[in-house]
């Protein structure tokens, strides 16, 4: 079996990188070899699968994800780390597919060689965006096992009427169904968070809708969150030209103007954007 990076073998890493760990880029190692297993299985990563990660860090995970058989597409924006990973895995597992791309993943607009998932320990404090982002622009994309912290976790898995349903969970959801993996201790981490985390498994559905009504919908799920207390005929009055309007657009699509933005499903927004045409 492949070595895995562990606890010594991270902090002599990031020794010899005179690296410290950063909130601002959401760093947080993992340093258990067990629990990266238990993350790659439960991707479902089979031998050949062109793999993306997003923020490999030292390479914990990247390595277990060659151990698996997959080749991997590994987008670090911290360039000491992005320049070491390469060193890191042909030491320890030479001649491994590996390629890696020096970006914000925010920014890229296109991973070469159509990957089909994206297994990835997110940043915590950019997880939401970059999902959505990576979605967009890499259609090739069908699944996906992230690990999040655990708050933003159960809002993308969230359904509507559910007390964390919020705006990322009818974004996430024009994309596929979510749901909850598993659960990760603290205590495999380096530095230790102060949140806890959990797998989030992702499966591709159908689209339903083109990129144009993709941006009507996500402006009007913004507006009515924007304001969650209120009635969606007030959210939404100036996205729909009033509230006598939005009332009218609303009724039209089939949806109560007296219900609030946590109660409709993506479905349910495509048909309120439809209906202003």
């Amino acid at each position: 079996m492949s070595a895995l990076l562990g606890p010594a073998e991270i902090r002599d890493l990031a020794d010899a990188l005179d690296l410290q760990p950063t909130k601002k880029l959401g760093q947080n190692f993992v340093v258990d070899g067990n629990t990266v297993r238990k993350i790659v299985r439960s991707a479902e990563v089979v031998p050949g699968e062109h793999v993306v990660e997003v923020g490999p860090g030292l390479g914990s995970l990247t390595l277990g994800l060659l151990e698996a058989g997959a080749r991997v597409t590994a987008i670090e924006i911290d360039r000491r780390l992005a320049a070491q990973l390469p060193a890191t895995v042909e030491a320890m597992q030479p001649g491994a597919p590996l390629e890696v791309v020096t970006a914000d993943a925010l920014r890229v607009e296109a991973v070469a060689g159509d990957p089909t998932a994206l297994v990835a320990n997110l940043p915590y404090n950019v997880s939401v965006p970059v999902l959505l982002h990576l979605l967009h622009v890499v259609p090739s994309l069908t699944s996906a096992l992230v690990m999040v912290q655990a708050e933003v976790g159960h809002r993308l898995a969230a359904g509507p009427g559910s007390r964390v349903y919020g705006s990322p969970s009818v974004k996430a959801s024009w994309y596929g169904d979510w749901s909850i993996a598993g659960t990760i201790s603290r205590q495999v981490f380096w530095p230790v968070p102060n949140v806890d985390s959990v797998l989030v498994r992702f499966r591709r559905g159908e689209l339903p809708g083109t990129d144009e009504q993709r941006e009507a919908v996500f402006a009007l799920v913004d507006a009515a969150f924007g304001q969650r207390r209120k009635m969606l005929r007030q959210a939404l009055a100036d996205a729909l030209g009033g509230s006598a309007a939005a009332s009218a657009t609303l009724e039209v699509a089939g949806v109560d103007p007296t219900a609030r933005g946590e109660q409709l499903t993506v479905a349910d927004y495509l048909r309120v954007a439809l209906a202003r045409g």
